[in-house]
This record gives C-alpha cells, sequence and structure tokens, in this order.
C-alpha cells in the first residue's frame, strides 16, 4: 500500500490541510450542542430571550464558519484524489510499456485493464475519504463520549460501552469482507477477459454457432461473480444495522437514566437534549466509519493487486553500459541461440546457428509451432534468449539501446494492428513527422497506394478500432507502410502477405528488393519466399535447413514435402 500512496506526494499540501479544516468543522459540530443545552436552560426555561437570540446567532456563526470548513476540506480532497488518480493511473501504464512480452504474457491483457481501470478508481476514492471523513468520523466519536463526560460522567459510560462494542463488531466484519473482496477482483478480471474474447472474435462465434456455449459461458461467470458479492455485500451490509442497533439502545439508556436524573434534579432538560445528540453525532459518525471500511477495504485489496504491477521485474531493458554499431547496416547474427518462453515449458528454440548478411533478403517457412515468430522476436529484443546470444551488426542485442535497436527493425506482426484514428495517423506511428510524400511513398511500395488514393478522404480517412473498415488484405499493406516508413535496417514480415493475393505478393516482393535493408519474410506459401537470398527451414524448433529454393529442393526433405503439399492443393 505504501509503494501506491506514494504517488500522492505531489499533493502533501491538500492532504494535510483537508484533514485540518474537517477537523475544525467536527470541532464546531460538537461545540454546537453544548450551545442548543445552554439556549434550552439558561433561556427558554427561564424565558430570558437576549440569551436565547445570543445563543441562536452562536450556532448561526459557528454553522456557518464549519459549512465553510468542509466546503474548503470537500475541494482539497477533489484535487488530491484526482491528481492522484491520473499520476498512478500514468505511472502504471508507464510501468505495462516497460513490461516485456513475458510479463504481460504472465498478467493477462484483461487483469490490467481492471487493474487500470477499477482497481486505482477504488484507490481513488479511498484518498478522498481519506481526506473527508478518517479525522472526522474517529474525532466525533471520541469527542461525543468526552462531550458526554464532561455533561455526566455516569452518563458518559453509556459511550463508553457503546464505542467498543461497535469496534469489535467492525473487527470481525473487516476479518471476512477482505479475503472476498479479492475474490471479487479476481472473478471481474475473468468477466473482462470473456467480455474481449467475445467482442474481438464475434465474427467467429457466430460463424461456429457458439451463441449459446458463450452466453452460458458468461453467465456462469457472473454468477460466480455474484454469488461472492452477495456474500461479502451480505457481511458489509451488518454494520449499518448494527450500529444503529447499538445506537439507539444507548439512546434508549440516556433517555432512561436521564430522565431519572432529571426528576432528581441532577440534570438538566437541555444536557439530556445535548447528549443525546451527542448520541446521534456518534451513530452517524460510526456508520460514516462502517462505510469506510468497505471502501478502504475494497481500496487495499485494489492496491495491492496495483502493486503487483508495480513490483514486477522487468527482465529486458537498457544495458548499463550500452554500445551502439559504428556502422549499421542490418547485419544478424545468430550464435548457438536457445530460448523458451516460460520457465514453465521447454525450449522453444534449440541451438539456432546462422548469420545473415546486411541487404539479403531471407524466407524463413516450416509447419505450424516450429519457432518462426519465435525466432524472428528475439531480433528487436521483445524477448531474451535462455543461451547463446543474437547480435545485430556485430553487437549483441542485450548491449544496444533498445530504443536505438527497435528503431532500426520494422516489424508486421501476423495479425494486422492499426489504431482508432486515421491512415496519416497509423502510418506516423513509423515516424512522427512524416510528411505526405513520405506516407504516399510507403504506401506505394507496400501495394496500398491504389485503394487509398481512391478513398473520398485519402490519408484522412478515419480508421475504426482494428480497422474494422478495411479488408485483411488491406490492413496488412497499410501495416507494412506503417514498418517501412521509418526506413528500417532490418524488416521482418511476419507471415503478413497471406492475406494478399499472388499478384499483389508479387508486386510487394519485387519492390522490397530495391530497398537498403535485410529482409526476413516469414511465409507458409514457397511462392512467397522462393526467390528470397537464403531460405531457412524450421521444424519442431531446430533449424533443420538453409539454402537457396533450388538447392533445398535437392537437399532437404522437408522442404520437399512443404513444396509436394502446395503443388498438390494446386492441383
Amino acid at each position: 500500500m505504501s509503494q501506491v500512496l506514494h504517488f500522492a506526494k505531489s499533493y502533501r499540501k491538500q492532504i494535510i490541510l483537508g484533514p485540518v479544516f474537517k477537523f475544525l468543522e467536527a470541532i464546531f459540530e460538537l461545540i454546537l450542542p453544548l450551545l442548543m443545552a445552554s439556549l434550552v436552560d439558561d433561556g427558554i426555561q427561564k424565558g430570558n430571550w437576549p440569551i436565547v437570540v445570543n445563543r441562536a446567532i452562536w450556532m448561526l456563526v459557528i454553522s456557518i464558519i464549519g459549512l465553510g470548513c468542509a466546503v474548503v476540506c470537500q475541494y482539497f480532497a477533489s484535487v488530491a484524489s484526482q491528481g492522484y488518480g491520473t499520476e498512478l493511473r500514468n505511472q502504471l501504464m508507464k510501468k505495462v510499456n516497460q513490461l516485456s512480452h513475458q510479463e504481460l504474457n504472465d498478467f493477462g491483457t484483461d487483469t490490467l485493464i481492471t487493474r487500470m481501470t477499477n482497481d486505482i478508481n477504488q484507490v481513488q476514492l479511498a484518498l478522498a475519504m481519506l481526506i473527508r471523513l478518517v479525522v472526522r468520523a474517529p474525532f466525533l466519536s471520541i469527542g461525543a463520549v468526552v462531550m458526554a463526560f464532561f455533561i455526566d460522567w455516569q452518563m458518559g459510560l453509556i459511550f463508553l460501552i457503546v464505542l467498543p462494542t461497535f469496534c469489535l463488531i467492525l473487527f470481525g466484519i473487516i476479518t471476512r469482507s477482505v479475503p472476498l473482496y479479492q475474490k471479487v477482483q479476481s472473478y471481474l478480471d475473468r468477466i473482462n477477459e470473456i467480455v474481449a474474447q467475445n467482442l474481438s472474435g464475434v465474427r467467429v462465434i457466430r460463424a461456429f454457432s457458439r451463441r449459446k456455449t458463450e452466453v452460458d459461458r458468461f453467465d456462469e461467470s457472473t454468477d460466480k461473480l455474484s454469488s461472492v458479492y452477495v456474500r461479502v455485500s451480505n457481511i458489509s451490509a451488518l454494520l449499518n444495522p448494527a450500529t444503529t442497533l447499538i445506537m439507539n439502545i444507548g439512546v434508549l439508556g440516556i433517555l432512561t437514566i436521564g430522565g431519572f436524573k432529571v426528576n432528581i434534579g441532577g440534570l438538566q432538560q437541555g444536557q439530556i437534549l445535548a447528549l443525546v445528540n451527542y448520541m446521534n453525532q456518534m451513530l452517524l459518525a460510526l456508520i460514516v466509519v462502517s462505510n469506510l471500511v468497505v471502501i478502504f477495504t475494497r481500496a487495499f485489496a485494489s492496491a495491492s493487486r496495483i502493486e503487483e504491477v508495480f513490483d514486477a521485474t522487468v527482465e529486458i531493458h537498457d544495458p548499463k553500459e550500452s554500445i551502439t554499431p559504428k556502422k549499421t547496416g542490418g547485419a544478424i547474427q545468430f550464435s548457438h541461440v536457445d530460448f523458451r518462453f516460460s520457465a514453465d515449458f521447454g525450449l522453444a528454440l534449440k541451438d539456432i546457428d546462422f548469420t545473415v548478411e546486411a541487404g539479403k533478403t531471407i524466407g524463413i517457412t516450416g509447419p505450424t509451432g516450429s519457432g518462426k515468430t519465435a525466432l524472428t522476436q528475439l531480433i528487436p529484443r521483445f524477448y531474451d534468449v535462455a543461451d547463446g546470444a543474437v547480435l545485430v551488426d556485430d553487437v549483441d542485442v542485450r548491449k544496444w539501446p533498445l530504443t536505438d535497436l527497435r528503431k532500426n527493425v520494422g516489424t508486421v506482426q501476423q495479425t494486422a494492428i492499426l489504431f482508432t484514428g486515421t491512415i496519416r495517423e497509423n502510418l506516423q506511428w513509423g515516424k512522427n513527422d512524416a510528411t505526405d510524400e513520405e506516407c504516399w511513398r510507403a504506401l506505394e511500395i507496400a501495394q496500398a497506394q491504389e485503394f487509398v488514393s481512391h478513398l473520398p478522404q485519402g490519408l484522412d480517412t478515419p480508421v475504426y478500432e482494428g480497422g474494422k473498415n478495411l479488408s485483411g488484405g488491406q490492413q496488412q499493406r497499410l501495416t507494412i507502410a506503417r514498418a517501412l516508413i521509418k526506413q528500417p535496417e532490418i524488416l521482418i514480415l511476419d507471415d503478413s502477405l497471406s492475406a494478399l493475393d499472388y499478384q499483389t505478393d508479387y508486386n510487394l516482393r519485387q519492390t522490397l528488393k530495391g530497398l537498403d535493408c535485410t529482409v526476413l519474410v516469414i511465409s507458409q506459401r514457397i511462392r512467397s519466399i522462393q526467390d528470397a537470398s537464403q531460405i531457412f527451414v524450421m521444424e519442431a524448433g531446430r533449424l533443420v535447413a538453409k539454402g537457396t529454393h533450388e538447392k533445398l529442393l535437392e537437399t532437404s526433405q522437408e522442404y520437399q514435402e512443404i513444396v509436394a503439399s502446395q503443388e498438390e492443393g494446386n492441383q
């Protein structure tokens, strides 16, 4: 919790002054019943109207001052909580962006979204309540007991019995509700995961008539959440009636014992009225405390989840002593590389050893799951090797500054990912200050110029979320253009030609030959890589063959089988 609260240090003034003003309001609130008692006993009962007016004026002045203190406190609480929430959200987003692919896989997208939104909202609310009520509620409760003793020590004993009784009930509820609130957050993660999968895969769900299955799966998850929520809500709901019951018993005690003492002259009627007011103040304060317990219990669970992200060790970061190559050109070397995605899994790549000269085009093929994508993800250092080394321009990628390395590597993923905005804005992800001329040049190389130029708004054509208003081939060509616009030394096309027709595929490959960069093309289609300088054949995480198309046809059984399967499919 301390690590999460660390981000509130910029709002120390508001966090300190807010409770101070709330404390002043509580003091004024405790004075009011005494003035009321004096107004009744010294003014109304004795017919002394100047005292009645005097006490009434003082009560009005104190109420106005108390209101002013409350408004100032509310303002400080709003500034601090909203600012803190913004800072915490920004820092968490910064941390998430520092995580490697491995840490992101460990957490999962759905839980990170929940922590970024719901969990931070809970902690933000807790800070606001900390400023507004944490000082006021306990002070009013304790102050009411003190003022009761000030009026009559015997009546004060009633307050002294009521307060610890409530605290015991409160402690019991807290110990039972905290674990349940942690379960609530984990079930929310699961629901977010299902919703995200259903929204992104709605076409697949409908194509396979799986709507009922997915609805049932969602219902099952919401039922589990509902069950835990009902349990924790039932426990938390005991606070208010328990508080009211205890306080009403206290009021009954005051009226019973106080009435007796009024009859024998030990107390006055105005003092009984003041004691009842103090009991009500303590009642309201304890109800606030009970609600604060719920808020802080949830905030504590949320803060723990947020801290898990902050505490995550970032395995991939800039080296302490970085080395930038004197000359860049896109040469790649794998030196006996082993790699695994997680300690729980076996090796995804085993003893990969090869060298690629700068400016060459390399084709990579092999069956699904053979390690083609894993191999290329080691070049921009999305993951680190388990053993061996990956070198770019004769420098180990672990020695490169990450920003420089990834500027030199343009990657086009298997799944075309576009962002909400315009075509121009998507292209400028590759180069922030790219001119229209550079955009059109990249589109021309990527074989996307024709369809973009025919759009009514050209580069300003809006792109919907995920590029849903574009075809698969159009999305792929735009992602290729986005990678090309930054003019990388190394261009990785990870099965990113699969949605292109053969003619467009051919035209794109011809234009890529004119680029001054090293190109790695992963493809299942032999037609897309047969003109490469070399072709790597992967199988079960191993590089089983490499050479030209003609050489592999003669020497590699694995390559021959791939070619034969595609020739049979074309017949």
